[in-house]
């Protein structure tokens, strides 16, 4: 006999040549139109015996691949079903079937429709009553020290919130004999508000995690959940719901323990009503609702007081650039200019899909939270890498122009985990299990908008900016509650009728000026000010449409974080037409200047500058650049820029430098107070800038070029270090390949790990720029490093493809 999976393959391959001879190109149907059709159910179930038998098994009861009967993890709307059979599941061992016939894929699902009782067991009636049964989870049936119902309780083992599809049956037996049922034939996960998964199901019985006792050399002795065990560490998830990492060389004995953790003398303290009415509560349980889980008290975590002094804790790396202040710069400094070159990979983790990463990872007390493809986060032990947890969500709704679909990285406050998606949903996880907590819709991808950024959690309040800067938005930057998901307040970044700035705006340009806040912003909190940047007006290269100097594009601006109340702007580029996006790091600092120490903020921005702002009001301080510019001939005495004669976009083209990439771009830089360096990848080079007439259409790129504009020389680029006192380059190392996407992070001790196009992580001394250490990664770079210690150990992680590498000095 054939094993199950050569059988699977034989008989995909029967069906290739029908598929192939069909060379249906009819775009497939978006509902199933077989739903009403009875013969289906009997063709379907031999397409899925002969095609997806050998994994999911008989019945769709699960074998090597899950139980598809009822639940699903991927998205349960037909729609959902279609894609994931047609296209694969990334990051799974679910392959493509797209060399079936859509009909046959359609079949199939009115196959799994028709296994699918749910919904009658959902009718189901039972004695009892829920609301004391309620009580009885709580108190004296002490379910809820383990297990968690819409965000209250435990999160030790399972999630109860879907617990009610099961039948009554099921669920008394799994009470009375906990660990000894099979595999139920009825959803066991907990359905939500939408097609997103992550953390744990929602059984007693079948499938339940797998019990470890350890014995440590210190005498103690662990009875914990395995959530992951690579043969050298393993990890628990204990009692109290906490997650501990056991080195194998300290046990003395590591056993799997074949009793379930669930008490099975239920029935001698129950009596039979009580079981009767705690089964009846459990029966009410059929979803996990947003609507109970934003408002769970979900405690722990890292606190707004720790977030604030987080320069005390330099083993974590709390927020996008490391800090509240932007200065992507670690405290940490085991790994110096001497040791370095014992540099070498401690994990690597491929993340699942093809999309390069760009994200930044967070650590909080040893546990790493980063993104992956967008729509993806993960939880990781940050000293080996091992997987905590995972969730994902399928984009809702997907515009078909939609362009840079990456993430950059997610934040935490509490026991929260937030992150945008490319559909601009900011969402909320808890950050224990990945289970979500809310969904807060931002915006309209169909026109445009997407959350590609990572957001800034400030106080109770999470942060969050909208990319789509190429597609004619209205930028916003908005407010969110952290617990609940509710918006606070938002900010127009275009001003509308009525509010400071619309007269920079020519007719009714400002509804399609862009502005767009894509770009994680900084944070005073002495001053209590938020600094976010904009990005360039719409159509980013013509600006015969909107005329004026299009408030607030291109601009820093300050707010009160808790009313988003403006309190002063600075406009870097007034009236832009070279897609000259100010949405580049700005980092607070003190410094001297003409004699005077100040409050100020830097950047080094896209337009070639470098930037010296008085933080506490806006005032200009200074500028200069640092890469060839020729748009700019100085300042006036409020530091607008004094333009060359030609500096604009015209439609037979005009030559300016810095190029449409810019001198920088959003690419993290990193700022050394003591040593008062800036450290960026920079690029050289000049570009043609030719405008053209263009008609606005929702949800299409609104570029307004004209074909034959582009670079007039490829320039060069290198990690530049600037003085930031003066605004002079101290050192220069050139790197042949150019990249925009490239990150910098500096150190203590003297170093400055960056990497080069060619996919090579390397170490600088900061003070010369003379290379001491690389590394070849073999993928594209296109994220910043950032570095963390656990158990007294500096790691330097940085992403390169979609692998995640995390690097530390070799014992």
């Amino acid at each position: 006999m054939l094993p199950r999976l050569s059988t699977a393959i034989l008989c995909l391959s029967l069906f290739a040549a029908a598929a192939l001879q069909a060379q249906n190109d009819v775009p497939d149907a978006m509902q199933n139109p077989f739903a009403s059709d009875p013969t289906a159910v009997s063709a379907g179930k031999m397409l899925y015996e002969q095609t997806c038998q050998g994994c999911h098994g008989g019945e769709a009861r699960g074998d090597r691949g899950p139980s598809l009967l009822g639940g699903f993890k991927h998205g349960s709307a037909d729609t959902d079903l279609f894609q994931n059979v047609k296209t694969g599941v990334p990051g799974t061992q679910m392959p493509a079937f797209g060399i079936l016939p859509s009909d046959s894929i359609w079949r199939i699902i009115t196959y799994l429709r028709s296994l699918d009782t749910t919904k009658a067991i959902r009718g189901e009636k039972v004695g009892g009553d829920p609301l004391l049964g309620e009580t009885i989870f709580a108190g004296k049936g002490q379910c809820s020290k383990c297990h968690e119902v819409n965000g209250q309780g435990s999160v030790f083992a399972s999630d109860l919130s879907g617990i009610g599809t099961n039948s009554a049956e099921y669920l008394t037996s799994s009470i009375l004999k906990p660990g000894t049922q099979p595999a139920a034939p009825r959803q066991q996960t907990a359905p939500r508000e939408g097609a997103s998964r992550g953390g744990g199901g929602g059984n007693f019985g079948a499938n339940t995690p797998v019990t470890e006792i350890v014995k440590t050399r210190q005498g103690e002795e662990i009875r914990g959940l395995r959530l992951a065990d690579d043969g050298f560490a393993l990890l628990l998830r204990l009692p109290d719901g906490s997650v501990r990492r056991f080195e194998n060389a300290d046990l003395i004995e590591k056993l799997e323990d074949p009793r379930s953790l669930m008490p099975d003398d239920y029935g001698q303290h129950l009596s039979s009503i009580e079981l009767q009415d705690l089964v009846a509560y459990l029966k009410t349980l059929t979803n996990r609702s947003f609507a109970k889980t934003a408002t769970a008290d979900i405690p722990g975590g890292i606190s707004p007081e720790r977030m604030l002094h987080s320069a005390a804790e330099p083993q974590n790396w709390t927020s996008y650039w490391g800090n509240y202040n932007g200065s992507h710069f670690t405290q940490l400094d085991q790994i110096t200019p001497k040791n370095v070159q014992h540099l070498a990979p401690a994990w690597s983790v491929q993340m699942p899909g093809s999309v390069v990463l760009e994200t930044t990872p967070l650590v909080v007390d040893g546990i790493m939270y980063t993104s992956g493809i967008p729509g993806q986060v993960f939880a990781l032990d940050a000293k080996t890498g091992q997987q905590i947890w995972k969730w994902e969500r399928r984009l809702k709704t997907e515009n078909p122009y939609m362009t840079n679909p990456y993430n950059r990285g997610v934040a935490v406050m509490g026991n929260r985990v937030f992150v945008g998606t490319l559909d601009a949903v900011l969402i909320a996880l808890d950050a224990r299990t990945g289970r979500e907590l809310w969904e807060a819709p931002v915006a309209d991808t169909m026109l445009g908008y997407t959350i590609t950024a990572a957001p800034l959690v400030v106080k109770d309040k999470v942060i969050v900016g909208v990319a789509g800067g190429e597609f004619g938005i209205r930028g916003f930057l908005d407010a969110y509650d952290v617990k609940t998901g509710k918006r606070v307040w938002r900010f127009n970044t275009v001003p509308g009728p009525e509010e400071t700035g619309h007269d920079t705006w020519a007719g009714d340009s400002w509804k399609t000026g862009s502005g767009a806040t894509w770009l994680t912003g900084s944070y005073d909190p002495d001053l209590n000010l938020l600094y976010w940047t904009t990005g360039n007006p719409s159509p980013a290269l013509n600006p015969a449409p909107r005329g004026g100097d299009n408030l607030y594009t291109c601009s820093v601006i300050a707010f009160d974080p808790d009313t988003g109340e403006r309190k002063w702007h600075y406009q870097f580029t007034p009236g832009d037409t070279h897609d000259w996006d100010a949405n580049e790091d700005v980092i607070l600092t003190e410094q001297v200047v003409n004699g005077v120490k100040r409050k100020v903020l830097i950047q080094a921005n896209r337009n070639g500058m470098y930037y010296v702002l008085d933080r506490t009001n806006g005032e200009f301080l200074f500028a200069t650049p640092y890469v060839n510019q020729t748009w700019n001939k100085g300042f006036d005495k409020a530091g607008r820029p004094l333009f060359t004669d030609a500096w604009k976009s015209s439609p037979q083209g005009t030559v300016v430098a810095p190029t449409l990439t810019g001198g920088a771009n959003w690419q993290n830089p990193s700022y050394d107070a003591v040593r008062a360096s800036l450290f960026v990848v920079a690029a050289e080079g000049a570009q043609t800038y030719r405008s053209a007439d263009m008609q606005y259409e929702p949800g299409r790129q609104y570029g307004g070029g004209a074909p034959g504009g582009g670079p007039r020389n490829a320039g060069s680029s290198a990690l530049v270090a600037i003085d930031t006192l003066s605004g002079k380059t101290r050192w220069k190392y050139p790197l042949l390949r150019r990249s925009f996407a490239i990150g910098v992070m500096a150190t203590k001790s003297g170093l400055v790990f960056s990497a080069t196009g060619e996919g090579d992580v390397i170490a600088l001394d900061s003070s010369t720029g003379k290379a001491l250490w690389h590394f070849m990664a073999g993928g594209n770079i296109a994220d910043g490093p950032m570095s963390y210690s656990v158990d007294g150990r500096q790691y330097i992680a940085i992403g390169a493809g979609n692998v995640l590498y995390s690097f530390a000095l070799q014992p």
